[in-house]
């Protein structure tokens, strides 16, 4: 299907809003007048000499034509913003009319919708006011509000943390003792790469050793440690504490709030691990089961069992964990309703401090992905009720959402919450969906985001993808590392 711009350049956001509605990504963008399509969609910006905008959205969808037009002047202070949103606003009705699907996001596509919130107290709106701009101006379901709402009050606390000279410190980890049939990060199974685990770990550390001596001279304060993957509890414990101990070594942890890291699959947690993490300092990990079902780990690639979730998670405890993680996903392939209720109330039964709950995002580049189209039509049905029922049990318990954040193909347009109970909010994750700070990313696939403080502009400095390309590039690795200094001496 054609989605046609005439007259504007709004691609991306009408482009993201029609593929809501498609979620085989079928709509393809084109700037020509073609309607010999059997479906198309059609919009359109004209200008007379008075100033006046006239906007139109035509539709054929199923062999039926809609039409819509709207007139008038656009908002001075931002004429783009304007026309983009009353587009926007014009092809959701006629494509929810059509499809006959509403979205429980309404038209909003953006991955930080609680943005919108902070947006809105700071022009002195109150709850109410919100709520109703929310659901009037994007068709929000209350439902999806309240989160919003929820989730902006903790999350500001956490913000309002953050200092001028802060940042967070990432350390990529990208191997993992299989791959999921979901997963499109960049990770490497332990089988598969076990030769390239040395070596990575010996240029990591010596990426520690170079970074730390420049944000020491730019005066930068460390507020949060997160070690994520792939999966850092795939490789050895000395392995792990050695880079553990360059960190602890090179960089000032005097003003740490929460050093994380990602014990992730069970399969790769072990005692001496666990004691290890909390000996060092680590106060957060994660055990992350995604499931409770033995048979839908099976059929997703997972190697680990229901039984090693609980043990992983019992061991925590006994080592001395008091901030444990674990994450969920509503609408893997295989999981029922029945099944993945009986998931959530195992979790919950077990007790952790947060629950990170994950809508399934179907990547392009994933096992899963190759099949999208077939997949959504078979399994998105039940996730709206996934969803609900974890969010109502969740309350029961006193979780509360401190962050949150949507992605692209995601089951339902859904969203991923993390869920904690009070005073165990995880602060990076709060950090790097909101790009308060700067975060500095060390590894392969790690992406460093800059910001100055009180500045607006946002740097992203990209380590190579894969341990190989990173280990054979390393002296390029190491050379971009220096964009830190130019960047914060440089005027905006």
């Amino acid at each position: 299907m054609n989605l046609i711009l005439d007259g504007h350049h709004y691609k991306y956001e009408l482009e993201s809003l029609a593929n809501m509605f498609f979620h085989e990504n079928k709509v393809r963008v084109v700037e020509e007048k073609d309607f010999s399509q059997d479906e198309y969609l059609y919009t359109s910006l004209s200008r007379n000499m008075d100033g006046i905008i006239t906007l139109k959205v035509v539709t054929r969808l199923e062999e039926k034509l809609r039409e819509e037009e709207f007139q008038g002047r656009p908002d001075k202070t931002d004429p783009d913003r304007f026309c983009e949103y009353h587009l926007c606003r014009m092809l959701y009705r006629q494509l929810e009319k059509a499809t006959g699907i509403s979205l429980a996001w309404g038209m909003l596509t953006g991955v930080r919708p609680v943005r919108l919130v902070y947006r809105y107290r700071e022009r002195g709106m109150d709850d109410k006011q919100i709520r109703e701009h929310l659901h009037r101006d994007y068709f929000v379901t209350d439902e999806k509000i309240d989160l919003l709402l929820r989730t902006a009050n903790k999350e500001k606390q956490i913000l309002d943390l953050s200092r001028p000279e802060s940042f967070s410190l990432y350390l990529s980890i990208p191997f993992c003792p299989s791959r999921c049939h979901y997963c499109s990060f960049v990770s490497h199974s332990v089988e598969r790469a076990k030769k390239l685990i040395p070596e990575y770990v010996t240029l990591l550390i010596r990426e520690i050793e170079y970074v730390a001596p420049i944000v020491q001279k730019l005066g930068l304060r460390l507020e949060t440690v997160y070690f994520g993957g792939g999966t850092p509890t795939a490789i050895s414990s000395k392995q792990l504490e050695q880079i553990i101990c360059a960190v602890e070594q090179h960089f000032d942890l005097s003003h740490l709030r929460e050093y994380t890291v990602e014990a992730g699959r069970p399969d790769t947690i072990t005692m001496q691990k666990l004691e290890m993490l909390k000996r060092k300092g680590v106060t957060r990990i994660s055990i992350n089961p995604q499931t409770m079902n033995d048979a839908v780990l099976e059929q997703i690639g997972r190697r680990h069992t229901t039984a090693q979730t609980i043990e992983a998670f019992q061991m925590a405890r006994q080592a001395g964990h008091r901030n444990i993680n674990m994450d969920l996903i509503a609408g893997l392939t295989g999981d029922s309703l029945e099944s993945f209720c009986k998931t959530v109330d195992q979790v919950i039964g077990l007790a952790p401090e947060n629950i990170t709950l994950h809508t399934l995002s179907v990547k392009r580049s994933s096992q899963l992905g190759q099949h999208a189209k077939s997949f959504y039509l078979q399994e998105h049905q039940r996730v709206t009720d996934m969803l609900s029922y974890a969010v109502q049990r969740f309350y029961q318990e006193q979780y509360l959402p401190y962050y949150l954040y949507r992605q692209k193909n995601t089951m339902e347009n859904m969203e991923n919450v993390g869920y904690c109970k009070e005073g165990t909010e995880g602060y990076y994750n709060v950090y790097i969906m909101d790009e308060t700070h700067s975060i500095i990313a060390l590894g392969a696939g790690g992406v460093s985001k800059l910001r100055k403080p009180g500045g607006t502009l946002l740097h992203r400095i990209f380590n190579y993808k894969y341990p190989y390309e990173y280990i054979e590039r390393f002296d390029t690795v190491l050379r971009r590392k220096d964009e830190i200094v130019k960047f914060y001496e440089q005027s905006e």
